[in-house]
């Protein structure tokens, strides 16, 4: 049973709701992984004053305007002709050239005491008094309406990060700055769907404005404190606590946009905080909300399980596209191949000679699969030492390969039993 997600945006000038979500058709798929099922929703929109929002019913509209987004989650996989990607592990990944650092900011914040067990309540108001100019709100129009999400401010020249469901179809956009200063001359400088990431800018309207200092997220641990700051429900620069649940969640959107190695956290995430700020306890900024989990049997809000897109992904993508306007390299690795499940039945069908594994349905021209000579029809069954008994499984044995990893994949093409020694090559987007 594959494991649903559902995001949801409330937007607060609307009465239709848009559904997102992948092709469920025939056509053969890029591999998903297998769990149990249960749903998630993010928070891009918001009502215009709080209000509980009534239970909805299972079909995923609700009065008031609800934007339903179905989720799935997946180890490695998206949409388009690429398999096994993992962000960030290894050297191959190939990093934005220096110049397109961030610009930390010049207005002095204040400073955070170390925490030694006695002062939490000191450094918990420190680090929201760090952070929390820095967040903005981000007020969109669009056809369907009118919605709100939360940015962070991240380099001094005006840059800000948000996600792309945020601003996504936006006909206008308009950043409220943490003093209530409103911006409506607003660029779109790019977006990066396929990580859920857009980056605005603004012109500074004064030379100390607050900017979020960027922490490597790759130093996290289960169980530190953190800090959500956004505008959940539209009540604006709202601070919510808890702890890292979980790390290296590869969460995956039926929109096509995938977190790799997404942050879990109990602390709360609501629709509005979207795009807003995940710290630690030194006030860096490690995640961007998004994704928080809803219970599918009574498709309510689930306690305490939400996800953010690690902070080093952001400073990869981020990056790139102030300098850029677009993602020129996705540090991901592709196998380059459109996969099926074989089945005892698709075995039968198709005359195979196994009854499991993930069998190609197409190879990428010039790809890492094409230049390996395996071809449509091959079923792959081990990558390395790891059995691949599906598609799902595929996505597993290959989550930890990066960008020029050679792997040795194991087919059956026809009755013959082959090893292909396959070097990965990097996933490139369609901009």
């Amino acid at each position: 049973m594959s494991q649903q997600y559902d995001e949801q945006a409330i937007p607060y000038q609307s009465d239709q709701g848009t559904a997102y979500a992948h092709d469920n058709g025939s056509a053969p798929t890029e591999p998903y992984h297998s769990a149990p099922a249960e749903q998630y929703r993010p928070a891009p929109g918001s009502l215009p004053e709080y209000t509980p929002p009534p239970r909805r019913p299972r079909s995923g509209v609700r009065t008031g305007a609800i934007i339903a987004l179905t989720l799935l989650l997946a180890i490695v996989f998206g949409t388009g002709l690429f398999a096994g990607w993992q962000f960030g592990r290894g050297s191959a990944v190939v990093a934005p050239p220096a110049t397109s650092q961030l610009q930390p900011g010049t207005n002095q914040a204040p400073t955070v005491p170390s925490l030694n067990g006695n002062n939490t309540e000191a450094v918990r108001e420190a680090v929201i008094a760090k952070v929390r100019p820095a967040v903005v709100q981000v007020n969109v129009t669009s056809q369907s309406g009118s919605g709100l999400g939360s940015g962070v401010i991240i380099d001094r020249r005006g840059y800000i990060v948000t996600n792309n469901h945020v601003v996504n179809g936006a006909q206008s956009i308009e950043v409220v700055l943490y003093d209530g200063t409103s911006i409506k001359n607003v660029q779109l400088v790019g977006t990066d769907p396929a990580d859920d990431l857009a980056i605005l800018k603004i012109t500074p309207p004064a030379s100390n404005l607050r900017v979020a200092t960027l922490g490597d997220s790759s130093k996290l641990q289960v169980g530190q404190d953190v800090m959500a700051i956004g505008n959940p429900l539209g009540i604006t620069q709202t601070v919510t606590n808890g702890i890292i649940s979980a790390l290296g969640r590869s969460v995956n959107e039926q929109n096509g946009a995938i977190i790799p190695n997404a942050i879990q956290t109990d602390a709360a995430i609501n629709p509005g905080n979207s795009g807003g700020a995940l710290v630690d306890m030194q006030g860096n900024l490690i995640g961007i909300p998004t994704l928080t989990a809803i219970d599918p049997e009574f498709n309510t809000p689930a306690n305490g399980v939400g996800f953010a897109i690690p902070s080093n992904r952001v400073n990869f993508i981020a990056t790139q596209i102030i300098q850029t306007g677009k993602v020129t390299h996705t540090g991901r690795a592709a196998l380059g191949v459109r996969v099926a499940d074989v089945d005892p039945n698709l075995a039968a069908q198709d005359n195979l000679s196994v009854d499991h594994g993930a069998m190609i349905v197409s190879v990428v021209p010039n790809g890492a699969a094409d230049q390996a000579h395996l071809q449509a029809g091959d079923v792959i069954v081990k990558i390395d030492n790891k059995q691949v008994t599906d598609t799902a499984s595929l996505g597993d044995a290959l989550i930890s390969k990066s960008p020029g990893d050679t792997v040795s994949v194991q087919i059956y093409r026809g009755n013959q039993q082959m090893t292909v020694s396959v070097k990965l090559g990097e996933l490139q987007l369609n901009q």
